[in-house]
Formats: structure tokens, sequence, C-alpha cells
């Protein structure tokens, strides 16, 4: 999965595009590079990011959802947003997935999710992005973020949606000390609430790599990014959401090959 970041202040630089244009062109490139999903996001959720209004994070992904699946018409989009208003809006223009970092914080978010039939990504997040990594505490890390998935999840199994249009994400850096991180990596699909279920990992160019290698700028990151992404093909995740597409598809090619 290829982030596509139609923001001004998501975290890594080179993920952001400033207009329609260029989210096109670099929608082009992911996909050519060997992206099976790009996901588009309107509002950053960086630690310490601020809200974004409604209007401007439709206003911003909209336009750019419509445009990508108008030139990428097979390609699967995912829709990075926690408002049900703007991921209504984001499958009516074409989008396949909900990638809801807030697990359905949005009351009306799990309605569309059953309406619509559709895959969903359910991830873990302590607090909200503006207060998320100000001293975390857990007592059991997997068992809390196990739990809250599994609670999100059951909101849409019981209306009936199956379990294989859910996937959860662990929510690496989201209200997560680096000694969370790496136990909650290293439990791979421990975290997985239910059977049949997917498991997702963003991780590409966090902060973590700042803590556990020293890398203080998000452009040092890319060789420990693909450390993790290669234990991540041994852990069986079924999906990685990278800033750096081509970089990760030949890492599973030599993998797949070696094999």
């Amino acid at each position: 999965m290829g982030v596509l970041n139609i923001t001004p202040d998501s975290f890594h630089a080179g993920s952001r595009s400033e207009n329609i244009e260029v989210a096109v062109r670099r929608a082009l490139n992911m996909a050519t590079e060997g992206a099976d999903w790009i996901d588009i996001g309107g509002e950053s959720t960086r630690p310490g990011a601020t809200e974004v209004s409604l209007e401007d994070e439709a206003n911003r992904v909209i336009p750019v959802i419509e445009a990508v699946r108008e030139v990428l018409p097979k390609i699967g989009i995912s829709v990075d947003t926690r408002r049900e208003y703007v991921a209504r809006l984001a499958i009516n223009s074409g989008a396949d997935m909900v990638n809801d970092v807030s697990s359905l914080s949005d009351p009306g978010m799990a309605d569309l999710i059953v309406e619509n039939d559709c895959p969903v990504c359910l991830m873990h997040m302590k607090g909200a992005p503006g207060n998320m990594q100000k001293n975390p505490k857990y007592g059991d890390v997997l068992r809390e973020v196990r739990g809250h998935l599994q609670i999100a999840s059951m909101k849409l199994i019981n209306r009936g949606l199956d379990p294989s249009n859910i996937v959860v994400d662990p929510g690496i850096g989201f209200g997560k000390l680096l000694e969370h991180n790496l136990s909650l990596l290293s439990s791979g699909r421990s975290v997985i609430p239910a059977e049949g279920m997917n498991l997702m990992w963003g991780v590409s160019r966090k902060s973590m790599f700042r803590h556990m290698l020293g890398r203080e700028d998000s452009e040092d990151r890319l060789a420990g990014t693909l450390g993790v992404a290669a234990m991540a093909k041994e852990k069986g995740v079924d999906i990685i959401r990278v800033h750096d597409v081509a970089e990760h598809n030949d890492l599973f090619s030599m993998m797949d090959g070696i094999r």
C-alpha cells in the first residue's frame, strides 16, 4: 500500500502532494512500482498534529480520489480518514476501502461500512494525535491493543460484515513508546482478534527509527523501514503501508526468489 498524503504537514515531507497533478503523477508511479493499494489521506495524524476541518479534508481528498480512479481503474484505493462524512464521499467517488485510524470513533462510520459491505482497516490509537505520545502506559500492550481491536471489529461483525473485510493495524507509533512498538511487531498476527481478519503494518519512516537507530530525519530511515518490512513477510503481515513502493517491491521479490 503506497502512501499518498494530500496534506501540508505530514511527518515525511516526501509523501506530501500539493495539488491534484502531483498526486496523480505519484499514484501512477506507485502503481508502476508495484503498489496494490494507494492510501489517500487529507489529515495528518502524526504525533502533535492538529485537526483539520471536515470541509478542508474533503476538499483535499475527494478530487484526488476521483482523478486517481480515472487513470487507475483497477488499483485498490483506500481513504485514510476518521470521519464518516469524508469516507462516504470517498466511496461514492471510487474508493474501495476505509482506513480508520480511530477504529470507528465516528458513530456513523460503522453504518457506512456495513451499508457498503466494504473493507475497512481498524487501527489502535491511544488518545488522539495531539496527545497520544504524552507518556503512554500499558499493563500488557498486546492484550490491550487486541482487546481494543476486538471491540471495534465486533461492532461490524455483529451486523453482518464478514471478518475477511476487516484489516487490523496495531498502530505503531500511535500512543506507544519504542518498547510497546517492538512488542507489537514481534507479536505479529497474535494481535488479530478473530480468525479470517487481515493484518496491516504502517511503520514506514516513523519515529521509532529515531529512538532505535538515532535517525533524526525521516529521509534517513529507509534502511530501518526495509528491515521491518522483511520481518513483516516472516510474521504473516497481509498489507504493508509504505512511502517507498519500488524499494519494498524489490525487497519482497528478492525474498520470494530466494525461497
